[in-house]
Parts: C-alpha cells; sequence; structure tokens
C-alpha cells in the first residue's frame, strides 16, 4: 500500500487492484496519473490488497473515491461511476478474491459502521486480460484517459 501525502486531506482517491494481474491494475494506474495531475490537492493511495482495510483507508475524508477493476459483462475498457454515498451499489462486478471481500462489502460494512465519508464515488473499469504478468490491454488507455479528466472535475468541484 503506498501513501502519498504526509497530510489527511478531504478528498481521497484509493487505487485498487494487483500489479502483477494485467488489466486489474487499472485502479493503481489510475492513482498514479491523478498524483502526477493533482499533487498534493488530494490524498493519493495505492492499495494492491485492501479487503477489509479498505475501510481504514477511507476512515477521515470527506470525500472518497475509489477506482477498480470490475467485470459486468461490459466491453474492456467501459466506465461506470457509482454514487455509494446514499445506497448500496450492489456487487457490479467487483472481484472478491483479490481483495478479500469486495468493495461493495467494504463499503457496506463502513456505513454499518458509520464511519463511511459523507461522500464515496466508485469507478468500475471493465477489464478484459487480467492473467499474471500481462500488461494492461489496449482499451486501458482510454479508460483511465477517461477516469482522470472525470475525477479531476470531481476533484474541482469539491475544490481540490
Amino acid at each position: 500500500m503506498k501513501k502519498d501525502s504526509p497530510h489527511s486531506s478531504a478528498i481521497r482517491i484509493i487505487g485498487l487492484g494487483n500489479g502483477m494481474r494485467g488489466d486489474d491494475a487499472v485502479g493503481l494506474m489510475a492513482a498514479r496519473r491523478i498524483r502526477q495531475e493533482l499533487g498534493d490537492r488530494v490524498e493519493v493511495i495505492e492499495a494492491e490488497m485492501a479487503g477489509v482495510d479498505l475501510i481504514d483507508l477511507m476512515k477521515g475524508a470527506s470525500v472518497a473515491i475509489l477506482i477498480d477493476a470490475v467485470r459486468s459483462g461490459k466491453a474492456p475498457g467501459s466506465v461506470h461511476r457509482l454514487d455509494a454515498s446514499v445506497s448500496p451499489i450492489g456487487g457490479q462486478g467487483f472481484s472478491r478474491f483479490s481483495h478479500a471481500i469486495g468493495v461493495s462489502e467494504a463499503i457496506e460494512l463502513a456505513r454499518a459502521m458509520d464511519v463511511l465519508p459523507a461522500t464515496i464515488i466508485v469507478y468500475g473499469v471493465e477489464v478484459g486480460n487480467t492473467e499474471i504478468g500481462q500488461p494492461l490491454s489496449p482499451p486501458m488507455g482510454e479508460a483511465l484517459d477517461q477516469v482522470l479528466k472525470q475525477i479531476i472535475l470531481e476533484c474541482e468541484a469539491c475544490h481540490a
């Protein structure tokens, strides 16, 4: 897990994934690009095996934006934006295998514990090849650009 900022930020970006499993690294890659674009205006965390630890990663933030790989049957590179601030986001194809529990389960557990940030947005990027040792597939490049652009707009709306 890599945290970039030594201080807490009102906006916390958490990129999830496994850097060794092809397209599953898309959340990590998005976090790195956001760090380059926004610097210390937001807190950026790369989490390869978050699971239940995702709850601690979200604690204390006013806004948490999560980015993870998803498989819901849409074309690789498709981007989903889900607002978990008010209601559950459902499984939506988020993996449980690489994070012990899925993103949606961690969010609901945080909600039950009353530690969920006031605003929580989840970006799910449809993945193709998640085999070990593979690079990101071509559709991930365009998806990364789209996610980066959307998150920058969201951060600007939150005055980051």
